[in-house]
């Protein structure tokens, strides 16, 4: 059987297409955070109604080592059952800034639908977020102030 050229056009600008989109997704490299190792327990200033309505998760939280960007804490919480929500804190001012969904339906082989480095400023979000169908990979940087989708990849539907 011949396989015609416009077929194996076809693939190669496919496969092409694939390479050019694995090669787009941000890594832990590409936002580098220089980490502050040594800093007081911040005074926590609430930003959102989301921070308030968990101010002992957080305060409990700022206790502890920067672990995300460089100067923040990112603490999680659960949400329900196979849910999870977050927060930053910054620790030179206190601020929180609540992730704006939630995170659920992560892949079996995932223990932690939340990946990120205290010296970087990249979030990986895996699932499902604020509990929709569609479910995949989220590359967000935090500027902050704001966390910024910058590439995703979408699971296809079963």
């Amino acid at each position: 059987m011949r396989t015609r050229p416009a077929v194996l056009a076809a693939l190669a600008l496919s496969a092409a297409a694939s390479l050019a989109h694995a090669q787009a997704v941000p890594t832990f490299e590409d936002c580098p955070a220089t980490v502050e190792t040594k800093h007081a327990t911040p005074r926590i200033a609430f930003a959102d109604a989301s921070a308030r309505r968990f101010q002992t998760v957080i305060r409990d939280a700022a206790k502890g080592p920067v672990n995300f960007a460089g100067h923040y804490i990112l603490t999680t919480w659960g949400c329900g059952s196979g849910c999870v929500m977050a927060a930053v804190i910054d620790v030179k001012t206190g601020r929180t800034t609540s992730l704006p969904f939630t995170v659920s339906d992560w892949p079996l082989n995932v223990t932690e639908p939340l990946d990120f480095h205290a010296n970087s400023c990249l979030l990986v979000v895996r699932g499902s977020r604020n509990e929709s169908a569609e479910h995949g990979t989220y590359y967000y940087t935090f500027d902050g102030k704001a966390f910024r989708l910058r590439a995703s990849t979408i699971e296809p539907s079963h």
